[in-house]
């Protein structure tokens, strides 16, 4: 890719660089302190069990840079699977760089690749603005839906 960055698998290596990416954006975008071990534990989870979903990683002249897991839900509708993006973190200093950028457009190539994914998703924090800008400029709009949940 250019300027220096590269899209790759995360492997369980990585996972200090997914806990610590998944705590800093919990806590800059919301201000939720995670539970680490909680969090350890979930992260670890999807490295047990590929049917979980996937992290991927951008690295930036080697260093990385930037974090995305999918997850995957099943369309009866549209018989096909959506795939959602989670879990999005850049590091502050390599922000501005291209790499959420390039961690889509490597899903997005995924996706089309494996077949049968019918779309991505994925959810902002109302207030994001900054996020919703970067995820209207790689060509993705804002739905109808609103999200429910109870919490555990």
């Amino acid at each position: 890719m250019k300027n220096g960055l590269t899209v790759r698998a995360a492997a369980p290596e990585d996972l200090e660089f997914l806990v610590d990416g998944n705590a800093r954006m919990a806590w800059e975008t919301e201000r939720l302190e995670l539970n680490r071990e909680r969090l350890r534990a979930g992260v670890a989870a999807v490295f047990q069990d590929a049917g979980r979903g996937f992290y991927l990683i951008a690295e930036v002249d080697g260093e990385r840079a930037a974090q995305m897991m999918i997850t995957y839900e099943w369309s009866d509708w549209r018989n096909g699977e959506f795939w959602w993006i989670q879990s999005v973190y850049t590091v502050p200093e390599l922000r501005g760089r291209g790499a959420f950028r390039a961690l889509y457009k490597a899903v997005e190539s995924m996706a089309e690749e494996r077949g049968g994914v019918c779309g991505l998703r994925l959810y902002v924090e109302a207030h994001n603005e900054a996020a919703q800008a970067t995820y209207r400029r790689c060509g993705m709009s804002e739905t109808v839906y609103r999200m429910f949940e109870i919490g555990r």
